[in-house]
């Protein structure tokens, strides 16, 4: 399985109550089809893992198999801290009809790369999917470096890794690492389309949440090598990245997305989107109607 074009880390929608709004869920998951998302990620950092538990997170991914599954791949969140307890969460996540793990670094414990192999491996070996390294030092404090991605890139259960980090001699890294067998996958909207110019295969994207059409459009230009459209829808986009990034993922998101009749709200710790940046939530969701209705 290979993985290319525009994934979208999906958020996780909740009532005014609190709880997951199933018919909300369906109605993302549908938008996401309907505007040519190749792949959807259930339950992870944008989707709030760490404020579900494990009976909301198998219901989550068994919504989204039932809905989606079969005609693009589903991909779960499953990384913890602890080996064990990420082999156990990608165990419950194939049982509830995952087609792939999304796996992070180890969160917060800082292994050495020696540690990060052999957690890898372990996951891979034994947790019964396909696996995707996630590598995003901001959020977990721990950096899976090029060389270490190399050697973990010829395991036969490791297909790919999602790398957040933009910078370009980190992707210069990482380009010959791309195979038939392991994707490289932005995680890093504001960059993603200089990432897939250098040799990414896509894109896992937050902003694709709301704006699916103009990511899937942007993979496909440049599958196409139509580098200047792509650059030039891009930049309409330029202003929701910013947007996204005013608060901590997924505040600003979910912003939007309550906007567009899709949630109420977020869990504790995080907040809704503090009072200051309303006026720009509102003027980024127009932006997001207009881009997505030009592109139908």
């Amino acid at each position: 399985m290979h993985l290319s074009g525009s994934i979208t880390a999906l958020a996780t929608p909740f009532t005014g109550a609190g709880e997951i709004d199933f018919p909300a869920w369906g109605r993302l998951l549908d938008a996401q089809l309907a505007g040519g998302t190749s792949a959807v990620v259930v339950a992870g950092s944008t989707g709030e893992a760490a404020a579900l538990s494990d009976p909301e997170y198998a219901s989550l991914i068994q919504a989204a198999a039932a809905r989606i599954g079969g005609r693009i791949p589903v991909l779960a969140g499953s990384g913890q801290s602890n080996t064990a307890k990420t082999i156990a969460q990608t165990q419950l996540a194939r049982d509830s009809g995952a087609d792939i793990a999304l796996v992070v670094t180890p969160p917060y414990v800082r292994p050495t790369q020696a540690g990060l192999v052999a957690h890898y491996r372990e996951v891979a070996e034994q947790g019964g999917l396909p696996v995707v390294l996630y590598n995003v030092p901001g959020r977990t404090g721990c950096d899976l470096l090029p060389e270490t991605v190399a050697q973990l890139a010829g395991h036969r259960n490791i297909i790919g890794i999602k790398e957040a980090r933009g910078d370009e001699p980190r992707w210069n890294a990482l380009y010959p690492l791309a195979s038939a067998s392991f994707a490289l996958l932005s995680g890093d909207d504001p960059t993603c389309l200089r990432a897939m110019r250098g040799g990414a295969s896509g894109v896992i994207s937050v902003a694709s949440n709301v704006v699916p059409r103009a990511f899937a459009a942007i993979c496909r230009l440049l599958k196409r090598g139509q580098v200047d459209q792509a650059m030039a829808l891009d930049q309409r986009l330029q202003g929701l990245y910013e947007f996204l990034g005013v608060e901590p993922n997924p505040i600003p998101l979910k912003a939007i997305l309550q906007r567009l009749g899709i949630g109420e709200g977020l869990r504790l710790p995080l907040m809704p989107l503090s009072a200051a940046h309303a006026g720009s939530a509102d003027r980024i969701t127009g932006l997001c109607r207009d881009i997505e209705s030009q592109l139908q």
